[in-house]
């Protein structure tokens, strides 16, 4: 077992319900209702997800099904791998009572970079060049406040801040393996 690369780690957490549909879509495709139905959200959010993520190249319309105004949604090869990672992201999720409008966008993305050892704020930063350094300790609040990162400041002069993952963040690192 490997862990996901950073990069898809990113691009999977781009959009907040993309797990979600990715978890739901996994083993046989469904239908747009049938997705907007189980993950519980908006027309509007769940096309702007799944055009990202047809974009991505996991998702396409079924070509040989129905009605265009009723599309249906398959998962492609690398799809299927990944949707694997997000239904047990999504367990995981289940198990700790997080619920997935509580994870901000770079949540996975720092628990993956936790989880390779970076723990001081300017490696976090580094590591995710594309996250704003207010996003990146906005995360980490977050994620104090969930349980998933524990903020341990050590003596010394100047004193210094590291950031572990605690057990749930241990758990949710271990989601992000691919099987």
């Amino acid at each position: 077992m490997s862990i996901l690369p950073l990069s898809t780690v990113i691009a999977l957490s781009r959009y907040r319900w993309s797990i979600a549909i990715l978890a739901t879509l996994s083993g046989r495709g469904a239908r747009f209702v049938e997705i907007l139905n189980r993950v519980g959200l908006s027309r509007d959010s769940l096309s702007r997800a799944l055009e990202q993520l047809m974009e991505s190249g996991w998702v396409i319309r079924n070509p040989g099904h129905g009605h265009p105004l009723r599309p249906e949604y398959l998962l492609t090869e690398s799809g299927e791998a990944l949707a694997r990672v997000a239904g047990s992201i999504v367990r995981t999720q289940n198990r700790l009572e997080i619920p997935v409008q509580d994870l901000t966008r770079w949540t996975l993305p720092l628990v993956h970079v936790l989880a390779d050892g970076q723990n001081r704020f300017s490696r976090i930063e580094r590591a995710l060049p594309e996250a704003s350094p207010r996003a990146v300790s906005l995360c980490l609040k977050a994620s104090a406040s969930q349980r998933l990162v524990q903020r341990k400041v050590l003596d010394g002069f100047p004193p210094t801040t590291e950031y572990l993952l605690a057990k749930n963040g241990k758990y949710l690192a271990e989601a992000l393996e691919m099987f």
